[in-house]
C-alpha cells in the first residue's frame, strides 16, 4: 500500500491515530464519519500493508528528568562496512543516544543525546562518546526550542 492508494478515510484513521494512538475503534469510527466495523477492516488492511508498523507511548523526557538534548554530528574516518557497523553497534549501547540517523553530506551521522544537564552531556561526551573508534570529529548544537512536531506531511489533503 501506497500514499496514492490511501483514500480520505484511510488518511483520517492515520491522523486520528498520530494523535491519540490509544483511540478505540469506535472513537475512529466517529472522526472519520464511519461505522465500527468498516474503520477495523481498514486499521488490519494498513497495518497488513506496513503503514502502521507499530504502537508506542511518547515519553516526555524532560519530566523523567532528561531535559537537556544536544545534536551531534559525527564525522567517520573511513565510511566502509565495518566502520559504519562498529559505529552503528557502539551508539545502539548508549542508552543517552535516544536518536540516530545515517546522513548524506558532509557529516556520517547526527545523533540526539538526552542527559539531565550540561555536565552530563560533558561526562557522556568526553567519558563515553570520544572514545568510540573510528570518530574524526563531532561538532555539537544545543537546540533552544522545538519548533514544530508533528503528524506525518503525507497524511495532509
Amino acid at each position: 500500500m501506497t500514499i496514492a492508494n490511501l483514500d480520505s478515510y484511510d488518511a483520517g484513521i492515520l491522523r486520528a491515530l498520530q494523535r491519540n494512538g490509544r483511540a478505540t475503534i469506535n472513537e475512529l469510527a466517529d472522526v472519520v464519519g464511519l461505522s465500527p466495523s468498516p474503520v477495523a477492516r481498514r486499521l488490519r488492511i494498513l497495518e497488513k500493508a506496513g503503514v502502521i508498523t507499530g504502537y508506542a507511548a511518547l515519553i516526555d523526557e524532560a519530566a523523567l528528568g532528561y531535559e537537556f538534548s544536544v545534536f551531534i554530528s559525527v564525522k567517520l574516518e573511513r565510511q566502509v562496512d565495518d566502520a559504519l557497523a562498529s559505529f552503528e553497534a557502539a551508539v545502539c549501547s548508549f542508552p543517552e543516544v535516544v536518536d540516530c540517523w545515517l546522513m548524506t553530506g558532509n557529516r556520517d551521522y547526527l545523533l540526539r543525546i538526552a542527559t539531565r544537564g550540561p555536565s552530563d552531556f560533558e561526562r557522556f561526551l568526553t567519558s563515553t562518546f570520544t572514545k568510540v573508534p573510528g570518530v574524526a570529529s563531532i561538532e555539537s548544537s544545543i537546540p533552544l526550542r522545538r519548533v514544530k512536531e508533528g503528524l506525518s506531511r503525507t497524511l495532509e489533503r
